[in-house]
């Protein structure tokens, strides 16, 4: 059963999905690769899961919260998996750049594809997208937007 919630942040409304036992969406209104409604499920805003993940969200914005303890599930391809699990072995503040997270994943020629899911992440800030930058040190894209990319490295940077 797919249900989800809708919770506002200091970055703006966040959409978060779940079945009845893992967390499968955390996602921007209006960022890239927005599920289509039909995709959505119920609203239940009381699921005890999601109002779990809306406390630690909270709790992240106001710089109270490092590591997420949410449980999730990812149901795509062996690379993104791949990809979005070594996500998560990113500490919190620390940048990488797309080529480490290839080398990461044992496939060091493939920082281009490694980008690619990055940018496909579906539980945006619990696995921390936004932690990867261009191996020239600089931002590059993000579904949600470069500027809630800068503000997330922000927090994290206690600004």
């Amino acid at each position: 059963m797919k249900i989800h919630a809708v919770i506002k942040s200091p970055l703006g409304k966040i959409f978060i999905q779940s079945n009845t036992c893992s967390i499968t969406g955390i996602r921007f209104f209006g960022q890239a690769h927005f599920p289509d409604n039909d995709e959505l499920g119920l609203r239940r805003d009381e699921f005890p899961l999601l109002k779990t993940a809306q406390s630690q969200l909270d709790m992240y914005f106001v710089c109270r919260l490092k590591e997420f303890t949410l449980p999730f599930l990812f149901n795509r391809t062996d690379f993104q998996t791949r990809v979005w699990h070594a996500l998560r072995n990113i500490p919190y503040g620390k940048l990488v750049s797309y080529s480490e997270l290839a080398v990461q994943i044992g496939e060091p020629g493939a920082a281009r594809a490694a980008g690619a899911a990055v940018g496909r992440n579906p539980i945006s800030i619990v696995v921390p997208c936004h932690r990867v930058i261009g191996s020239n040190g600089r931002l590059t894209g993000y579904a949600g937007g470069l500027d809630r990319k800068t503000a997330l490295l922000n927090i994290e940077k206690g600004l």
